[in-house]
């Protein structure tokens, strides 16, 4: 199938509108960058999950915590919890694929910790599984998911709903992961 200069000219337009929109969010991933600095600076960590591209959005968002994002810094504790497939794909054959995320949540999560869920629905019945879990552990519950309101956003402590076509929501997800790694840094800069 062919894509029209019309169609492309739509997506343009809903990312342009989209990002408009997005502008009141700064101060809440601004936020979260320096709580989550200071939260991976005392010891603790975070875990982050999502499906299919969601998942890649937070494996992303994991690497830059490990690794860098843009200059060199200590390493922090970031674990995406969809990338350990032995231990996925155990829990999806023993107990369902509705806990693959809630499992993992309850052996790695600890008070204090955070668990960031991408969603493009806020629908995903292992995310909400998890946010459950980890709610009950007593970490925080963070979560970037499409149009309020979903389910997602009523089982997290925040959440920075995108009001988009999942396409764009995904393409919002990347900035705010992308502008949360920015506070990050600055919050942890010597």
């Amino acid at each position: 199938m062919k894509t029209s200069p019309t169609h492309v000219s739509t997506h343009c337009e809903d990312l342009m509108r989209a990002l408009r929109r997005f502008g009141p969010s700064t101060d809440l991933v601004n936020r979260w960058g320096a709580e989550l600095a200071a939260r991976l600076g005392g010891g603790g960590r975070l875990l982050a999950a999502g499906n299919g591209g969601s998942a890649a959005q937070a494996q992303h968002l994991t690497a830059e915590l490990v690794g860098r994002y843009r200059d060199d810094r200590a390493a922090y504790s970031a674990i995406a919890l969809h990338a350990d497939t032995s231990a996925t794909t155990a829990i999806a054959n023993d107990y369902g694929v509705q806990e693959v995320f809630a499992r993992q949540t309850c052996a790695h999560g600890r008070p204090g910790d955070v668990l960031m869920l991408l969603s493009t629905s806020g629908a995903s019945a292992n995310l909400i599984a998890a946010a459950d879990e980890a709610r009950r552990i007593g970490m925080d519950v963070w979560s970037l998911s499409g149009p309020a309101p979903n389910p997602l956003a009523a089982a997290s402590d925040e959440v920075l709903c995108v009001d988009a076509p999942a396409a764009t929501v995904q393409e919002m997800h990347l900035v705010a992961v992308h502008m949360l790694c920015e506070a990050f840094d600055a919050a942890v800069a010597p």
